[in-house]
């Protein structure tokens, strides 16, 4: 099963993306793009069942304007599925 993550768009400081194949408990993480370095907040964990959804994270203060993009990790922290880059005005 191939597990798929879609940045969707930010607006209003909020991410928007859809995945597919997630399983329940996978964590999907911000990751700094020029560091590599995921950043501990915000992190969502995935609660549903359903095989496609979406997510919407809001970005707190602290989150400096850059590029990132979003990584899913299983329970055991493995890497599952990496979106496409976006920037945080």
């Amino acid at each position: 099963m191939i597990s798929v993550i879609n940045f969707v768009e930010v607006e209003n400081r909020v991410v928007r993306a859809t995945y597919r194949n997630l399983m329940i408990k996978a964590k999907v993480v911000l990751v700094d793009k020029t560091s590599g370095a995921p950043l501990p907040d915000p992190v969502t964990t995935i609660a549903s069942p359903v095989p496609a959804g979406s997510l919407r994270i809001r970005l707190t203060d602290e989150i400096r304007p850059g590029t990132y993009f979003l990584m899913a990790l299983n329970g055991h922290g493995t890497y599952l599925a990496k979106s496409a880059d976006f920037e945080v005005p």
